[in-house]
């Protein structure tokens, strides 16, 4: 686990200015990138949440002479996540940087790229441990389940009253842990003990289902106090469906979203606060582990030391995991400072 901790924050207070997202970016910079060819495959194309990554890979591939591309599905599926890697495989791209929308459909695949020598690093989400090399975390699992459950404590009068979870899919690896964590913080500390997460409905990281599933939350439980959606998709049209409703600030709203999409419902009131982590910093993290390792100067075991430019010193961890840093919060006095 790494020890950049409180450079995470620090990074995460700062403002964020983005690069240009998707397609491909690479040359330039320095030679100690040797050329190395990385791709980035997340869960879905045209996300704000992962073109804003891709813009942190497209740093750290100029920074050290690299290539990069962003391929994958303009729908949140694992199995649509698949020809991508098999074609990525045939290409023979040095590393493949990876958002498991569901660890287990694309884990074949992912161990027939293993091996023909390219290397596998997981980010935001993890696929199947046997069918990567590396994780980069974006937070630690624990503590982003327990922001979340305090931040709707915090919104909800007294603490108290039923809560639903709006996710992504029902197969994502990181909205099932942190859902895990929300359920366990709850059931062993006392503070929560008059909350109950009554039900998970799951928007597909699709806009449009995302809006019908909240609607569908609401209407089967009337007396809903809180909403927590992990997923930036989701919090936005949970948003948008408490305002249409008429339940803004009446149910009260947080989760993990984007600075840039939430910020007018933090300014109106419809979320008081939100989560997340420096989302470029993710992708330049990742783009950083996977060029070293595709050069054979990361071997991926833990305890395994190395520097990732502007972003300090890392080591492994347990699992082959990287941590990124903790989560960071955002509210009306801080969300004009971020651009992403």
């Amino acid at each position: 686990m790494s020890g950049n901790g409180a450079r995470g924050i620090a990074l995460a207070a700062a403002a964020v200015l983005l690069a240009a997202c998707g397609g491909s970016g690479g040359g330039g910079g320095s030679s100690s990138g040797g050329g190395v060819n990385v791709a980035f495959l997340p869960k879905q194309v045209n996300n704000p949440y992962f073109d804003t990554a891709a813009s942190g890979g497209q740093e750290a591939a100029k920074e050290l002479g690299g290539q990069f591309k962003q391929v994958g599905p303009s729908e949140a599926s694992g199995s649509a996540q698949v020809p991508y890697i098999q074609t990525l495989t045939q290409q023979h791209v040095g590393a493949i940087v990876v958002s498991a929308d569901d660890p287990d459909a694309i884990a074949p695949a992912l161990k027939q790229a293993m091996q023909k020598g390219i290397k596998v690093v997981g980010y935001d989400s993890s696929p199947a441990t046997d069918a990567r090399n590396v994780f980069v975390n974006q937070a630690d699992s624990k503590d982003i389940g327990e922001i979340q459950v305090k931040m709707i404590c915090e919104e909800i009068p007294g603490c108290a009253g039923e809560v639903g979870i709006v996710s992504a899919t029902s197969t994502a690896t990181n909205q099932n842990a942190w859902i895990d964590f929300m359920q366990k913080a709850i059931q062993s500390n006392s503070q929560y003990a008059n909350l109950k997460l009554v039900k998970t409905v799951y928007g597909n990281d699709d806009p449009q289902t995302s809006v019908t599933v909240t609607q569908g939350l609401l209407q089967s439980y009337p007396n809903l106090k809180g909403i927590i959606s992990p997923t930036s998709v989701g919090i936005v049209a949970a948003a948008q469906v408490l305002e249409q409703t008429g339940r803004a600030g009446k149910v009260a709203l947080t989760g993990l979203g984007t600075p840039n999409s939430m910020k007018q419902y933090v300014k109106d009131g419809t979320a008081r606060e939100f989560a997340l982590w420096n989302v470029k910093d993710l992708g330049y993290l990742s783009y950083y582990v996977a060029a070293l390792m595709a050069q054979g100067k990361l071997g991926g075991k833990q305890g395994d030391k190395f520097t990732a430019g502007r972003l300090g010193s890392y080591t492994i961890g347990q699992g082959g995991v990287v941590l990124l840093g903790p989560p960071f919060v955002f509210k009306a006095d801080n969300i004009d400072q971020f651009n992403f």
